[in-house]
């Protein structure tokens, strides 16, 4: 019981730091407790719900990949993974909470025999629930660098090595896909992501405050360069970002900062599609302050990028964004073929995050789907983000099914990287 209590305080305490809950929306989102349950399989009556079987009804399962999961771990399994120390100090109360919140979040006990595997099993037992073909795009995380190109681990929240990022997704290459993560200011960064790529990254990530990466480095163009010549998409996150706070550096978390690498030919995904938090309108001499998600939306209309910008949805239903955002992106039919799913897994599984019976008052959601919604994501949180996704409404305004036809994002990638090692093969 005490263990429990713990873990509610920090799953708790976490949202708040996380996500700065505004305040009408703090009622509904308490509301769904604090402590993740994490129970066990799926009962076969929940899995058998309406709700579940028609969320299945239109992209095909093979074709519906999460665009957005994390892989986290400690290294206790030798993955090169680290976690900044500060995460077990607990006379640093914000950042100690911080570690227990994101493990009750992915349903891995502290006392784990070993963190980096029960991660990765949990992630599996939640993936045997969706159809065969389904699939997870894992991503790894480069360390923070300096202005100067030096790894900082002081700023470093957490650690994902490419290599056990694309080592677990061959184990499970049933289920998981993978995402790489190179710094831009590294010596070696143009080595690291043609290793990356010939391993079979199907993209690249960065999180720009965090990670101390301006994309008007003039050290960038050569990454741009590389990415646009084999065809592989940037994920970027835009907005604000609590759960990473890294080098602090948000300013390079501006949605208009997308235009720097859209002008280089490279397809850009921008991360939750920069709907959290405000951002300098520099593009106005007054320079004012606005939400990141109109930056977003001025960006996303601009013709120029209509082929190249792309926009994740992950996390952008979480009780922390405004219901103006969600409207927003369910009415915006036209962005919809350029919008993919994705999860940001495990904050699904922070339980105060995400508030169904909001949704509901705010006309979004059926009221009687907010009980089997909430019953689901105690067994399995992934379900729970597909399933709700997919019954959103406004009026008769939807998100489509191309949303979640996402692998088609990553064909081409995937064939263009593949002909670029055999060029590489053959040069050397």
């Amino acid at each position: 019981m005490r263990r429990r209590h713990v873990l509610g305080c920090c799953a708790g305490l976490a949202a708040g730091l996380f996500t700065s809950l505004p305040a009408r929306a703090q009622g509904y989102a308490f509301g769904e407790g604090f402590a993740n349950p994490c129970r066990g399989a799926l009962p076969a009556d929940l899995a058998a719900h309406e709700l579940v079987q028609r969320a299945f009804e239109g992209p095909a399962p093979a074709a519906l990949w999460d665009t957005h999961a994390h892989l986290l771990g400690t290294g206790d399994s030798g993955s090169g993974c680290t976690v900044h120390p500060s995460l077990d100090q607990w006379w640093r109360p914000v950042e100690y909470v911080r570690k227990r919140a994101i493990l009750n979040a992915a349903c891995v006990p502290g006392d784990a025999p070993s963190i980096d595997r029960a991660y990765v099993q949990r992630l599996l037992d939640m993936a045997a629930d969706f159809p065969a073909g389904a699939a997870w795009m894992l991503f790894a995380f480069d360390r923070a660098h300096d202005d100067d190109g030096r790894p900082r681990e002081d700023w470093t929240t957490f650690h994902v090595p490419d290599a056990y990022a694309a080592a677990v997704a061959r184990t499970h290459a049933q289920r998981f896909r993978w995402v790489a993560s190179v710094h831009p200011y590294r010596d070696d960064a143009l080595a690291a992501l043609d290793a990356a790529l010939a391993a079979g990254a199907l993209a690249v990530k960065w999180l720009p405050s965090a990670m101390n990466i301006d994309p008007r480095d003039p050290r960038c163009v050569p990454f741009y360069e590389r990415l646009r010549a084999r065809g592989v998409p940037l994920v970027v996150h835009f907005g604000e970002e609590k759960a990473v706070p890294g080098a602090h550096r948000e300013a390079f978390g501006n949605p208009l900062l997308a235009r720097v690498p859209l002008s280089h030919g490279v397809r850009v995904i921008a991360a939750h599609a920069g709907s959290l938090g405000f951002a300098l309108d520099t593009d106005r001499p007054s320079a004012p302050r606005v939400p990141s998600f109109e930056l977003f939306a001025r960006v996303m209309d601009e013709p120029a990028w209509r082929g190249l910008l792309l926009a994740d949805i992950s996390a952008l239903f979480q009780a922390n964004r405004t219901a103006d955002v969600w409207r927003t992106v369910l009415r915006r039919a036209d962005w919809h073929e350029r919008l993919m799913h994705g999860s940001d897994h495990p904050l699904p599984g922070v339980m105060p995050l995400y508030a169904p019976a909001r949704l509901a008052a705010e006309g979004l959601l059926d009221a009687r789907a907010v009980a089997p919604l909430r019953r689901l994501r105690e067994h399995n949180a992934l379900l729970f983000d597909f399933v709700l996704k997919r019954h959103l409404r406004d009026g008769s305004a939807r998100l489509a099914d191309a949303v979640f036809d996402t692998r088609r994002h990553f064909a081409r990638g995937t064939a263009t990287v593949a002909a670029g090692s055999r060029e590489g093969e053959n040069r050397t």
